[in-house]
């Protein structure tokens, strides 16, 4: 009878770990909830054998094997608060954590410094705490807390939805928290765990979260807000291009006026220039608005992607398509060299392609005006199975602390008006063509994308088979061209 509700609430937890990564993918909140959800599993399942066995050596068995995953509990939780919270400079103290909780493992089987032995106790034998466990239930409080601390900062600066989702969370781990209070019958205070209560109500939460607001779907949000803003950027693009149709006629008139003595000339000559150019200003940043739109709904939909509708398009068609629809500030063209000098095909969306196009230029004009210098140089090469464009401009560069990152979803590295939704795009535009996108970068000097192509041959028309692409990661790294 005891046995019966940690048995169920292990195999929800279990049931719903495995959930969370097959349908959300080994994203880093779903990895680190799933691990959570795994270990509570294995915890209350083990929990649940333990008190049905009635042989002293198996109970011995179990309780060492049940704590070997207790022991990665604390640090799991404090590991999914620092993914939510999305303090990636919190993971050294993460990984040091698991650093601790495993050196008492090592204890913990090895010897009986961690469990001494056990309780019999009305339901069953019980794991009796060794001069080590302290040592455990200090960590366990200190790393719940330091999660619960930075998600309670993030969640107070954060926008209403995320910080619903913030909120729940922390509500959830504190629920989940209360389940320490079975450490009590690891030092003789015997009553029934009632633990695997307060772990099932935080399930619950944790469901709500899920569920309801979208924990583990930041793409969603990203996708309703695109959509929101379509209408009224719409409706400005509108708007501005009636600006510049009639602005001209108003102040040509205004000028006769002034030039007749009709009305006295109140304008400065900034603001007449200002007027006359504003119609194109805005509806040059609207444009530049909608590609930023454009990017984040196609990667949002690039898993449920129409890979039949792929074909073999020229790569100099694609770039030269995308420079020549950018829209630029003043005189940004003038800093962009492309040397097609090796046209390839290859297979795949020449619509996708244009919107990678548009990101990379949109991030190396950022980073030559932020540097206040710099070019960009386009490039192509061909090899023998595999074909590669070289993007770089010699503007600010990317740190090397955040170069393993920047294809991650919603990483930034500007300091102002960065989504971190463009890399992610064109890392997952690359994967469906079947090949890759590389970064290389020295902070301050330069930053070199190299988009990588399954060949196609000229005579087919069909996708480039599975062991061709496999031998693009044997293919000898061609460099760039002198210059470049």
């Amino acid at each position: 009878m005891y046995s019966i509700l940690p048995a169920l609430v292990a195999s929800v937890f279990l049931g719903y770990g495995l959930y969370v990564v097959c349908t959300q993918g080994f994203t880093r909140i779903g990895v680190s909830f799933s691990a959570l959800c795994i270990t509570s599993a294995f915890w209350q399942g083990t929990w649940a054998v333990l008190f049905q066995v009635h042989t002293p050596g198996l109970a011995m068995f179990l309780i060492k094997f049940g704590y070997l995953l207790i022991l990665f509990l604390p640090t799991s939780l404090y590991h999914f608060l620092t993914e939510v919270s999305d303090r990636p400079g919190e993971r050294h103290l993460v990984y040091l954590s698991y650093g601790i909780a495993s050196i008492l493992a090592v204890f913990l089987l090895g010897s009986d410094l961690f469990v001494a032995g056990f309780y019999e106790y009305f339901w069953g034998y019980y794991p009796k705490a060794g001069l080590l466990h302290p040592i455990h239930v200090l960590q366990t409080v200190v790393v719940v807390n330091r999660g619960l601390y930075i998600t309670f900062l993030q969640q107070r600066h954060a926008p209403p939805n995320k910080r619903v989702r913030l909120r729940l969370c922390i509500a959830g781990i504190l629920t989940y928290f209360f389940a320490a209070v079975d450490y009590l019958c690891n030092y003789g205070f015997e009553f029934y765990p009632p633990g695997v209560l307060f772990i099932a109500v935080s399930l619950g939460i944790f469901t709500v979260a899920i569920v309801k607001y979208g924990l583990f779907n930041p793409m969603a949000i990203a996708a309703s807000v695109a959509h929101e803003m379509r209408t009224p950027l719409l409706s400005i693009r509108n708007q501005a291009q009636g600006i510049s149709k009639y602005i001209p006629t108003l102040l040509h008139s205004y000028e006769l006026a002034v030039a007749n003595h009709l009305c006295e000339s109140s304008l400065p000559p900034f603001a007449v220039s200002y007027l006359a150019t504003i119609g194109k200003t805005l509806t040059h940043e609207v444009d530049r608005t909608s590609a930023v739109l454009d990017m984040m709904l196609a990667s949002i939909r690039m898993d449920q992607i129409d890979k039949a509708s792929f074909a073999r398009h020229a790569i100099g068609h694609c770039l030269t398509e995308a420079i020549d629809r950018y829209t630029y500030d003043r005189e940004e063209r003038e800093h962009i060299v492309v040397s097609v000098t090796e046209e390839f095909r290859f297979y795949g969306s020449d619509t996708l392609l244009i919107l990678v196009f548009f990101n990379l230029l949109k991030n190396a004009l950022y980073a030559i005006k932020v540097a206040g210098k710099g070019e960009i140089h386009i490039s192509t090469a061909r090899g023998k199975s595999v074909n590669r464009l070289y993007f770089r401009d010699t503007g600010t560069g990317i740190a090397g602390d955040a170069l393993p990152n920047i294809f991650d979803g919603f990483f930034t590295t500007k300091e102002s008006g960065g989504t971190g939704v463009g890399l992610t795009f064109c890392h997952r535009v690359m994967s469906s063509f079947g090949g890759r996108i590389l970064c290389d970068s020295v902070a301050g000097q330069y930053t070199t994308f190299t988009l990588e192509f399954p060949v196609v041959k000229n005579t087919s028309g069909e996708m480039p088979a599975e062991s061709e692409l496999r031998r693009t990661e044997k293919d000898t790294a061609i460099p760039p061209p002198p210059g470049v």
